[in-house]
């Protein structure tokens, strides 16, 4: 594995080519394992994925402090539930990260 997150390129196109719109009902077994990283709309879902996948610390845990990255908590996954979700996600194993439709500002 390359060890900077800026240039793997091959990383960054295999998640892109991997991310895909779920219905929040098939990563529910996920979430009940503690699995699904829920990421803000403001983030760019690859770029978080591939800075998990390298194990960057510091992006992590300053997004982690901002609020912007976070286990999936059981008031999101009820909601998603009853609006019937569908988020982008992909996997970064062992964990599934997530992201609702960015809102248009």
């Amino acid at each position: 594995m390359q060890t900077n997150p800026d240039k793997d390129t091959d990383l960054r196109t295999k998640v892109n080519r991997e991310t895909a719109r779920l219905p929040w009902t098939e990563l529910v077994r996920h979430f009940a394992s503690g699995n699904v990283v829920w990421v803000a709309d403001e983030l760019d879902l690859v770029e978080v994925a591939v800075r998990i996948s390298h194990d960057d610390k510091a992006s992590v845990s300053q997004w982690m402090a901002a609020g912007q990255i976070a286990k999936v908590s059981d008031s999101q996954a009820q909601e998603w539930l009853a609006i019937d979700a569908a988020l982008w996600a992909c996997v970064v194993s062992p964990f599934i990260i997530v992201q609702q439709e960015k809102r248009r500002h």
